[in-house]
């Protein structure tokens, strides 16, 4: 396993990470399983373990927690995030100063941990001003709750926003985003987000770096009953076309003459730029875990990259 900074930061986590939207509590319920995914990823070298408080309600974080108990604290990076409504209650959900201090103690509990690596902001809101926003994340960093924090899926614009205003005001700003990224969903990222990120020296932690298994080659004969992209319509008419079914069948060969599968090359794709620090994958069984642990290392000469484009272009 390779590791890399976060943007100019210290902070160092595995290239390949594991996320909780798939692992913890939503495709799988099956605790043995879980902490047979944990143990291989663990072993493979990742340290890097993503959630969010959104996902399964919680409960994702509480089989986290449970989980990654069992290995010592200081060898993990873990991730979570606020934003979405975890309640009915008005003020439950969104990045206001209460709503943060309440959902990052309620996070810590369920995770059994005393601090997180990043916190991130699960979305921009317009509900808050950016300065209460900026200010209450940097407060958390102050109370000794979080090390670093980020945001996921924000705008360019407000993240040049929110880095202007914590460095104007003496403020932790923040050093991570956390967009969607993949062969198939790679234009937002590439023209307005890298620019941004890279000048302000934040990294970047991509999911669905597989387009919700699509490039695995998953679904090049049809789409599979309970499989993400059946169960996700805004990411099936997103991702799900036949153009992209050929081009993920197209990168078969590629992927062949490297001797790796589809996947590998799907995620030491997304690792070819230096701005990303992680590429974020998720399993429901141990073969899935492994298959993404061999990414890591790739490499991707100008060539095949030259092939690839070619390929994504058509």
């Amino acid at each position: 396993m390779r590791y890399r900074k976060l943007g100019r930061w210290g902070l160092k986590v595995s290239e390949i990470s594991l996320g909780a939207w798939t692992t913890f509590g939503d495709s799988v319920n099956d605790l043995p399983r879980i902490k047979e995914i944990v143990k291989i990823a663990y072993e493979g070298g990742i340290n890097f373990y993503d959630n969010a408080d959104i996902y399964a309600v919680g409960k994702a974080e509480e089989v986290m927690g449970e989980v990654l108990s069992a290995y010592p604290r200081n060898t993990l990076v873990l991730s979570t995030k606020a934003y979405w409504p975890m309640s009915d209650d008005v003020n439950d959900r969104g990045l206001s100063r209460k709503h943060l201090r309440e959902s990052i103690d309620k996070s810590l509990r369920r995770l059994r941990v005393d601090y997180v690596d990043i916190y991130y902001a699960h979305r921009y809101d317009d509900d808050t001003p950016l300065d209460e926003a900026v200010t209450a994340f940097s407060g958390l960093v102050d109370a000794g709750k979080i090390l670093y924090w980020g945001t996921s899926e924000w705008p360019a614009a407000r993240i040049a926003e929110a880095v202007a205003f914590a460095k104007g005001n003496g403020l932790h700003p923040p050093v991570v985003e956390q967009p969607q990224y993949s062969m198939l969903y790679r234009e937002r990222v590439e023209d307005r987000i890298i620019p941004v990120t890279d000048s302000a020296g934040m990294g970047l932690t991509v999911w669905s770096p597989l387009a919700m298994g699509m490039l695995t080659g998953k679904y090049d004969d049809g789409t599979p009953d309970g499989s993400r992209l059946a169960d996700h319509e805004g990411f099936r008419e997103r991702i799900l076309s036949e153009s992209n079914r050929e081009k993920v069948k197209q990168l078969k060969l590629v992927a062949a003459e490297l001797g790796v599968s589809r996947a590998q090359l799907a995620l030491a794709w997304v690792l070819r730029t230096g701005s990303v620090s992680s590429a974020i994958t998720g399993a429901t069984r141990p073969g899935q875990i492994e298959e993404s642990l061999g990414a890591s290392g790739v490499e991707l000469g100008a060539d095949v990259r030259k092939r690839i484009d070619e390929i994504l272009a058509g």
